[in-house]
């Protein structure tokens, strides 16, 4: 089905809602004319008036310059009809009997024999004929002229063309002396009559007259046609914007009763019973999802997408056509996506009042989702009776006129109650007279904040088992009631009365052993605040020991450089002979004895500055090989001397972020700790492992080993594995602490793997350049024990 047409409404189909518009050729011919013709009309009456106008103007003018014409051409004739007889007239008074002119003629003679040539009737109204003399005074005129001038020019002007061409002008306009417009002309008479000229002069409205009055009555007559045309042009201007109007109230009808319709899920019908078409709004399409394709349906069309169990539209018209009815029918019909869709009819007959055909005419709503809904609803509560049954309470539902609603088989049980007696829709008093009440024992009170309406109370059976029952009012006024078996917690809540008796005696117990924590916690106290104080005094005695080691050491090394000097200035023998071997042998143990206890205070006055914190590292990129190379020369000869056999096992360009001074010092107090404590013909290894950012240095030996018991305190300030009893090795036991001091100082650390008798790994590790020494900390747990683990691999092999 196609859409709706977009044109504007007046060119849309020839419908409004299903109401059929006039469909007569002219009256479409008309409305399609519409929007061109409410321009055209109003420009060809504009243009009517202007061509009426014009014309009315152009004969007007015409007549006006006719009439001015013919009075022009009478004014001549009679100028020159009274010029050629007024010298007859005056030179014979035979011919006038009675009269007798003068040889000199006065103004009333003149004038009398004028109006005896021209009688004064015969002129016409404003025309006036003058005598003038040879000296241009006015000697007569007919008619008679109250306040006449008594020269010609100074009637028609100085400066006049008339007065200067004469009778050669022929009829001129000219402006008289009292202002009024006229035609006037000039004749010469001839003869001895004393009379010059003769002069005809009429006012030109007078000669207009006729004219201005034929005139008024053609502009009464034309503004008349105007004002109907005018009023017929906005008698259609103002029906045509009524009917744009109408059109446009129609079409805003339309469309919010589509919307409305489209919002509430209806659509609109208008069946047009006795042709058998049936019209839907554009929301029928809507809801349906079908486009349309033309203005009406026909009654096949409809009538196969009907559910055919739902209604037959035929036996539908069967139906209507029999008898006057209205419609109420639910039915199914197929959407555009091939699903049926619920649709509620609501609609009634109505007359048509130009055909007097019936239609009916009514709405359809969507009811799927009613329907659905009532399926969901038939659903939950079949669910919810199968629930309320499911649960092991009695539960019984009671609406406000105290009907039963609802109860379970629990219910029913607990009250002797048989099926047919607890049916829903029986009263309460006349269920619960046949039921078998408990005996109420005790009623729960309310909390806080009771709710109206509501109690619980507990009850006892005849066969000892107790029920809780809580009942609720609902919304609606009804109330509902559950019974919950609390058998099991009357007992439990028995057992914990005892239990809350032993419970008050363990805590007038706990209260009295609380009292005796509360003593020895502050006994604890006392002591921790003793511990502080003395913990303070031993930090200060240790920094008064660093201290003072570090002032003796520096004490004692002065005298003991002048004994070593003296020692070797007398071994050398520089100022004579000693005279004895054992003086040059005394001299040698002098000396070994001075280089000892040398080093022993450089270990102690090294130890002393590390514990003082006055020990600044330089770090810069080092080379183990280098630094293990410089340490290696250091311990040669006593490994010589031992027959020990050092093996070196590394990588050229290994580097360490390090103090080449610390570096060299962490490496000699190893090896030597390494010779010194292996037996002659053992074996010294020294090898490095990069790990992720650091290098692990290894120093091993096949040494005596250390106990396991001494491990832990190995590496700390003047510790070492024998007695000062039994010692069998020399030293001060502070080689291992600078060694990890320093280790430390770098970010690194020191480690100890040993076992007696067989052995001693030591693993230095020192971080690589660049290394974040934060991360190089995290690290060093998880390396430690990678370490633990492969040594221990070794030492066992």
């Amino acid at each position: 089905m196609l859409e709706a047409d977009p044109a504007p409404f007046s060119e849309r189909a020839a419908t409004i809602l299903g109401i059929s518009r006039s469909s007569k050729t002219a009256h479409q011919r008309l409305a399609h004319a519409e929007s061109w013709l409410r321009f055209a009309v109003p420009a060809m009456l504009a243009t009517f008036l202007i061509c009426l106008a014009t014309v009315t103007a152009l004969q007007l003018t015409g007549h006006r310059e006719e009439v001015v014409g013919d009075a022009r051409r009478e004014i001549d004739l009679v100028a020159r009809l009274l010029a050629g007889t007024l010298p007859t007239a005056l030179a014979r008074p035979a011919s006038l009997p009675g009269l007798g002119l003068p040889e000199t003629a006065t103004p009333a003679a003149l004038r009398e024999r004028l109006v005896r040539l021209l009688p004064v009737g015969s002129l016409p109204a404003g025309r006036t004929v003058l005598l003038v003399g040879a000296d241009d005074a006015i000697l007569a005129a007919l008619p008679e002229r109250p306040g006449l001038p008594r020269s010609f020019a100074e009637l028609v002007g100085e400066v006049q063309v008339l007065g200067i061409m004469g009778e050669r002008a022929g009829v001129l306009p000219v402006v008289l002396g009292n202002g009024e417009r006229a035609l006037a002309t000039v004749r010469t008479v001839t003869g001895g009559t004393g009379v010059a000229q003769v002069a005809v002069v009429q006012t030109l409205d007078s000669v207009t007259a006729v004219w201005g009055t034929r005139a008024r009555t053609a502009a009464v007559l034309v503004g008349a046609v105007a004002l109907v045309v005018v009023c017929t042009g906005l008698a259609y201007a103002l029906q045509a914007d009524r009917a744009r109007a109408v059109d446009r109230v129609c079409e805003q009808v339309r469309q919010r009763l589509d919307t409305a319709l489209g919002r509430g899920r209806c659509g609109l019908w208008d069946w047009d019973i006795p042709r058998g078409r049936i019209y839907w709004s554009d929301s029928m399409y809507q809801l349906l999802g079908y486009v349309r394709e033309q203005e009406f349906l026909s009654f096949g069309d409809v009538n196969a997408l009907v559910h055919p169990d739902d209604t037959d539209l035929y036996g539908l018209a069967r139906q209507l056509a029999a008898r006057d009815t209205t419609v109420d029918h639910e039915f199914r019909i197929r959407g555009a996506g091939g699903e049926w869709v619920w649709l509620k009819a609501r609609a009634e007959i109505v007359q048509d009042l130009e055909d007097n055909g019936r239609h009916l005419v009514g709405i359809v709503i969507d009811i799927s989702e009613q329907r659905r809904l009532a399926e969901s609803t038939a659903t939950a509560d079949m669910r919810l009776r199968d629930a309320v049954e499911a649960v092991s309470e009695a539960f019984v539902l009671w609406d406000a006129q105290n009907r039963l609603v609802l109860c379970n088989s629990k219910f029913r049980r607990l009250h002797a109650l048989t099926a047919d007696e607890a049916q829903p829709g029986r009263r309460y008093d006349a269920i619960m007279g046949r039921a078998a009440l408990p005996t109420v024992r005790r009623e729960i009170p309310a909390g806080e904040f009771p709710e109206a309406g509501a109690r619980t109370f507990e009850a006892e059976l005849a066969d000892g088992r107790w029920l809780q029952i809580s009942e609720r009012r609902t919304k609606d006024g009804g109330y509902v009631s559950v019974g919950t078996d609390i058998t099991a917690l009357k007992r439990h809540q028995e057992r914990l009365v005892e239990s809350e008796r032993q419970l008050i005696a363990t805590i007038a117990d706990l209260k009295r052993s609380r009292r005796t924590l509360e003593i020895q916690t502050q006994q604890l106290a006392d002591l921790a605040e003793r511990y502080l104080d003395q913990k303070a005094q031993a930090e200060s005695a240790n920094r008064s020991k660093s201290e003072f080691l570090a002032n003796m050491s520096h004490e004692l090394r002065t005298p003991l450089n002048a004994i070593l000097g003296f020692a070797e200035v007398m071994e050398s023998e520089v100022f004579g002979s000693l005279g004895s071997e054992k003086y040059r042998e005394y001299c040698r143990d002098i000396r070994s004895s001075g280089h000892y206890l040398l080093s022993v205070i450089d270990d102690i006055l090294d130890m002393s500055r590390i514990d003082a914190r006055r020990v600044k590292l330089a770090k810069q990129p080092v080379a183990v090989s280098e630094a293990l190379e410089r340490a290696l020369k250091l311990i040669a000869e006593p490994a010589r001397a031992k027959g020990l056999t050092v093996s070196v096992e590394m990588s050229a360009d290994t580097l360490v972020m390090a103090d080449e001074r610390a570096l060299h010092q962490i490496l000699v107090n190893l090896l030597q700790n390494a010779v010194k404590f292996t037996p002659e013909a053992g074996r010294v290894a020294v090898r490095t492992r990069r790990a992720l950012d650091a290098v692990h240095i290894f120093v091993e030996d096949s040494g005596i080993g250390i106990p396991k018991a001494a491990l832990p305190k190995l590496g700390y300030p003047f510790e070492q594995v024998e007695t000062n009893f039994a010692r069998s090795y020399k030293g001060s036991g502070l080689g291992l602490a600078i060694a990890r001091s320093l280790a430390e100082l770098h970010g690194g650390g020191l480690r100890i793997r040993s076992e007696e008798g067989t052995g001693t790994i030591v693993l230095v590790r020192l971080p690589r350049p660049g290394l974040n020494e934060a991360a190089a900390a995290q690290d060093a747990a998880q390396e430690s024990a990678q370490f633990a683990a492969r040594e221990a691999a070794a030492l066992e092999a």
